[in-house]
């Protein structure tokens, strides 16, 4: 059995090689030097263990230095103007400032938890909802687990501006809206995409919701983006904007347990598409199946779509076992963009597309 220490610093190596590699210089290099350093790893020993990853450890040491943005390390913060890249002074000043603050590291750390509100991820399941919504026929209800602040449940208010490897690009949404998301495309042509996402009602459940007009509460949403990725930022501030004027409705609560609670909140004769983006792999292997079930019983009055924004072996690995071309190393920085539909009892699973991990991109299959 590994120690806990041991396994923050293997959270904080995987985190450094296998999400933060070729994205994130800063983090790619922090991660790296974090994980050989038992005093700075430590810190992350104060998470719950199915909480304890390298987002939430540096979520935390943003929210701090938010707090002081007059300190030499807020240069190499680019979400909050630095312009420094990272260099051989980074780490020294990463350390010092992390040791200096242990306490309010481990507080942040303990009580907290990653709650990225990436909106870009919104352009990768836009096209899975549109199929559902194609199937249902007419409006339907959007329910988000793990919905955070909630701000992909935007979607319907959103543009997207697709472009394929040859530069053609496909736009969808509404014409007239703030904010217009980007992805690049390739493997097969999209589907025909709607300028109109019929979407009736909307609810997110969320252990902890975020209230976007409690400043703090929107502070940490920005600590969780990843600190040289500053048009990151740019977006989630937009779309908190956007959904202050028009806020869905929230649910605290646990993703098995008052699934069905949040899904009373929409009206019964709306069929149901259920979203979760990046959320199934924080669940150990028992509650995701658990979760699988939820979501089928929630099909016995009423139709229901899961769209699936997720590692392969957290989700479509159950209905669609041995796809091994859509695991492995390559994969754990994609989603693998699923849609099932529950027909008399029985699920129909497609694997649509592979994802990268902020929407950036969406493979078409």
């Amino acid at each position: 059995m590994m120690t806990s220490l041991e396994r923050a610093k293997q959270r904080l190596a995987t985190f450094a090689v296998s999400e933060a590699a070729g994205i994130s210089p800063l983090y790619e290099l922090l991660g790296h030097a974090a994980k050989d350093d038992d005093e700075v790893a430590g810190l992350l020993t104060a998470a719950p263990d199915d909480f304890a990853h390298g987002t939430l450890f540096f979520a935390a040491a943003q929210r701090l230095v938010q707090a002081e943005p007059w300190i030499p390390l807020a240069n190499y913060y680019l979400t909050m103007g630095g312009g420094y890249g990272p260099d051989d002074q980074v780490w020294p000043l990463f350390r010092e400032f992390v040791l200096a603050r242990a306490d309010k590291m481990r507080e942040l750390i303990a009580t907290r938890t990653t709650q990225t509100n990436e909106v870009r991820r919104t352009a990768t399941v836009f096209p899975a909802i549109a199929q559902a919504a194609k199937e249902a026929k007419g409006p339907i209800g959007l329910l988000e687990v793990g919905t955070s602040g909630g701000l992909l449940l935007g979607v319907d208010r959103y543009g997207f501006r697709y472009q394929n490897e040859s530069g053609e690009q496909v736009n969808a949404g509404p014409a007239k809206t703030p904010l217009v998301l980007t992805c690049s495309v390739s493997g097969r042509p999209l589907p025909r995409l709607p300028k109109k996402l019929n979407v009736a009602a909307k609810v997110g459940l969320d252990r902890r919701p975020i209230d976007l007009s409690d400043e703090e509460e929107l502070a940490w949403l920005e600590a969780c983006v990843w600190a040289d990725q500053p048009e990151r930022s740019r977006r989630l501030r937009v779309a908190a904007e956007m959904q202050v004027k028009d806020p869905p409705t929230l649910v605290t609560g646990d993703a098995i347990d008052d699934l069905a609670k949040a899904a009373a909140e929409i009206p019964a004769e709306l069929p149901l598409v259920v979203l979760t983006s990046h959320v199934l792999p924080y669940l150990p292997d028992d509650r995701r199946k658990a979760f699988v079930a939820a979501v089928a019983a929630l099909g016995a009055s009423r139709p229901v779509w899961w769209v699936s924004q997720e590692h392969y072996l957290a989700a479509m690995t159950y209905f669609l076992p041995g796809r091994s071309d859509l695991e492995g190393r390559h994969n754990e920085m994609w989603g693998v963009l699923g849609l099932v539909h529950w027909k008399s009892g029985k699920p129909d699973a497609r694997v649509l597309g592979r994802t990268s991990a902020h929407g950036q991109s969406l493979v078409w299959l």
